[in-house]
């Protein structure tokens, strides 16, 4: 959205009578806008990638000239490749640059950055261009392109969404109230591809008729029927053919590239997705959890850690370890989940959190990563950090280099972790949730591990046949597990050059392992894609690329990882840790480059072109995350871009060392809402006002908890009877049958006392109450109705059979 200068320090500012505006649906700044005029939106969606061409017209309605700001939101998953404005007397286009060399710089403009930096209401990524002065009347067009991976529905429908600067309708110029109309044109249509051929589309605003391009209907085109909406945003639902568990679709190169080079040969864009049947609760189930602990989080959150324990499946193996001056795990590596190691366990955690010192989650981490997991099992982490590591960068890369083999939950106590916290669980399929208060904590965690126990299907493997002369590279490799509800996006570049020119397809093998079963799927693809050129699966495989070069070049691996990540950088028009944009003003009478993001002549005028990182202004306290209510239609992106890894290496190197100053402030007040990064893309409000009443229910329930046994059953005992505040003769007594086991009538007695009426503990007993249901159904159903009978009767309750699954 382009906006009027935000001028020196000094200067007289020009208000506008009504206030203040929406910048991209979501950045309130009380500034003039240039409101938009049209806009031509070009759309190429090949199965879950898009290339995304826009043309934005906007026009100076204002009587005084003003200083325009383009800025542009940037969500996760997209890469900016191309930018490019014109107007009457200049042109400016955004170009990358080494930044080891800083060879060109802006010489003025750079308040207006600094000011959007700062005075923004929301903390995130965006790229942003000052364009100069606009005189009253003129008008600006800016071309702007980009590349984006799209979200795939449970369906299999791939989602794209039009971001907001496209479709500016919440902003106050935008619409009229009286007539619900617009002020700007919007063209929007969409070109789809796929090779399992294109069924049908579904979208929130109304669609010219699907017409196919192709007699195989592989590709077809689609636009928007009349004006759009005026109240919501733009959403696309592409439905592909045969909903499979693995697909293909090839990119060719680009004719002017070199061969050998990302951008010179072609590139298969594998989608995997699996389907994965879900589990029933409180079943067998494999999977290793690996908890990582330090002595902030022992000394405050056993009843957490005891909760978390015993709600772990049986079939599964476990490990805890506390991160200090050296790694110290409780076992070597992971052992079964029993009730002897657990208890085991549960015993040495004090003496091994007393030992601690300054924190080694490096060192730690390390360890887990050279230690095997057990076979059959996906490995995820639950980390918790109660401050900033001084190596954040190395934890970083340490996790995002072994991302294929394990999912990370991370779980921050202070503003100090965040950003690492989020990168991690990014990187690695997982979650980051923030902890405002130990109340919380108990019902936070337990959230996610329900989310963890989510099936895998493991053992991916991906086999291939090409013709002779012909070999593949999976850039940024395969991942060993893909859970249920997730896929994963690989981009596999084929390289050489095929002996026998007649062979025009290749065949790809997917195989895995889901509950114990082998699982094999094959595909064939073309090897001579037709259409496309526009490079969407390309530039996205280079931002991987780039990743991973990045991390090697953080590592230490010499100059070769920085100078071709620099190289794949410029060539391809995606900004890397190495590279920054600048933007180029040249004369009308200069013919308009459409190229990509490459570098620039000598002798141009420059005026400041970045990525900006905003930090947001609603703060309630410096210690503490901020309050976010994310809008629809922009997924937010702090701590969650493919930029993150930038922020490691630049921005997280720069953040203060609060760590002590964290603990010293006081916890923010009720109505201050926790953070949670999800799904990883967007920000999700968890409320800590449930805190003490969950409080009272661990309190309540934490005795009974402690007593069960890991197979989901109780020992009938004088323990138990007080906890359920019952006389042990007395419980002896009810018990339907003289020849029924104590267990089975002592657990009946325990899975009905969570369940009275007066009472809810479901958030924090769900996992370990379908374990003792799944054990009571195992050893007596048929008895289960009499013990819910008598049950009901001692403890004065009304639970219904439904409970015990009758």
């Amino acid at each position: 959205m382009l906006r009027q200068s935000f001028g020196l320090l000094g200067k007289s500012y020009a208000h506008d009578t009504t206030g203040s505006f929406l910048l991209g649906k979501w950045l309130r700044i009380p500034l003039h806008t240039v409101p938009l005029c049209s806009a031509v939106v070009d759309v190429a969606i090949q199965d879950y990638v898009a290339d995304v061409a826009s043309e934005l017209v906007y026009q100076n309605k204002s009587l005084i000239s003003t200083e325009v700001l383009f800025v542009f939101p940037l969500s996760p998953q997209m890469a900016i490749y191309s930018f490019q404005t014109r107007s009457k007397d200049a042109k400016i286009q955004a170009m990358l640059q080494d930044e080891a060399q800083q060879l060109h710089e802006a010489t003025g403009g750079w308040e207006n950055m600094e000011y959007l930096q700062d005075q923004s209401k929301y903390p995130g990524e965006v790229f942003a261009c000052f364009l100069g002065t606009l005189a009253p009347g003129r008008e600006v067009v800016v071309t702007l392109r980009y590349v984006q991976e799209l979200l795939r529905e449970p369906d299999g429908a791939a989602r794209f969404v039009l971001p907001p600067t496209l479709h500016p309708y919440t902003t106050l110029y935008a619409w009229n109230c009286h007539t619900g109309k617009l002020p700007y044109s919007l063209l929007l249509t969409a070109s789809l591809q796929s090779p399992r051929g294109v069924a049908h589309v579904h979208a929130n605003f109304n669609l010219s008729p699907l017409i196919y391009t192709a007699q195989d209907r592989s590709t077809a085109q689609v636009s928007l029927a009349g004006s759009p909406p005026s109240q919501q945003d733009l959403e696309l639902l592409v439905y592909f053919g045969d909903l499979t568990a693995v697909s293909a679709v090839v990119e060719k190169g680009d004719p002017g590239a070199s061969a050998g080079s990302l951008l010179g040969d072609p590139m298969v864009l594998v989608t995997l997705a699996p389907s994965i049947p879900e589990a029933v609760p409180g079943q067998y189930q494999s999977g290793e959890f690996i908890f990582l602990l330090d002595t902030t989080f022992l000394e405050h959150a056993q009843d957490s850690l005891l909760f978390l324990l015993k709600s772990l499946p049986l079939g599964c193996y476990f490990n805890i370890y506390c991160y200090g001056e050296t790694s110290v795990g409780i076992y070597p590596q992971s052992v079964e989940y029993t009730q002897d190691n657990l208890i085991e366990a549960m015993r040495r955690i004090p003496s091994t959190g007393s030992s601690l010192g300054d924190t080694n989650l490096l060192g730690t981490l390390r360890s887990i990563y050279d230690t095997p997991r057990p076979h059959g099992h996906t490995r995820q982490l639950f980390l918790f950090m109660t401050g900033l590591p001084p190596d954040k960068e190395a934890i970083a890369a340490e996790v995002c280099r072994h991302h294929n083999s394990h999912r990370c939950f991370s779980f921050f106590f202070s503003e100090d972790s965040a950003a690492l916290a989020m990168a991690l669980a990014r990187e690695t399929g997982g979650e980051a949730t923030y902890i405002s208060s130990d109340n919380s904590m108990t019902a936070v965690v337990l959230k996610c591990l329900k989310r963890a126990l989510k099936p895998a299907a493991e053992g991916i493997s991906l086999s291939w046949t090409l013709p002779r002369g012909l070999e593949v590279e999976v850039l940024g490799g395969t991942p060993q597990s893909i859970f249920q509800g997730q896929h994963s996006l690989l981009y596999v570049q084929i390289h050489g050059q095929a002996q026998d020119t007649t062979v025009a397809k290749g065949v790809m093998t997917l195989q895995y392992i889901l509950n114990g079963q082998h699982v094999t799927h094959t595909i064939e693809f073309s090897l001579c894609p037709q259409g496309g050129g526009r490079l969407a699966g390309h530039r996205l495989a280079a931002r991987c690329l780039l990743k991973r070069l990045s991390l090697e070049a953080m590592s230490g691996s010499g100059d070769e990882p920085r100078h071709r990540a620099v190289e794949i950088s410029l060539t391809s028009g995606i900004i890397c840790p190495f590279t920054s944009y600048v933007g180029v003003c040249t004369s009308q009478r200069v013919s308009w480059y459409q190229g990509p993001l490459a570098l620039f002549p000598l002798r141009q005028s420059l005026v400041p072109c970045q990525i900006v990182e905003l930090r947001g202004s609603s703060r309630v306290s410096s210690c503490y995350p901020v309050s976010l209510w994310v809008p629809p239609g922009w997924l937010t992106a702090a701590c969650a871009s493919w930029l993150a890894l930038r922020r490691l290496t630049h921005g997280i190197a720069a953040l203060p060392q609060r760590g002590a100053r964290s603990k010293a402030c006081k916890p923010p007040p009720p109505s201050v809402s926790s953070l949670k990064y999800v799904d990883p893309t967007t920000f999700v409000l968890c409320s800590p006002t449930f805190g003490l009443w969950f409080t009272k229910a661990i309190a309540e329930c934490q005795e009974l908890v402690a007593l069960q046994n890991v197979d989901g059953s109780w020992a009938l005992s004088s323990s138990l009877a007080s906890v359920l505040e019952l006389d042990e003769v007395e419980i002896k007594g009810k018990m339907p049958g003289e020849d029924m086991e104590p267990r089975i009538w002592a657990t009946a007695l325990a899975v009905t006392w969570l369940n009275r009426k007066d009472k809810c503990y479901q958030d924090l007993c769900e996992l370990l109450e379908a374990k003792a249901v799944t054990w009571l159904c195992s050893q007596a159903v048929s008895q289960l109705d009499k013990c819910l009978e008598a049950a009901n009767t001692l403890l004065g309750s009304s639970v219904k059979p439904s409970v015990f699954r009758l």
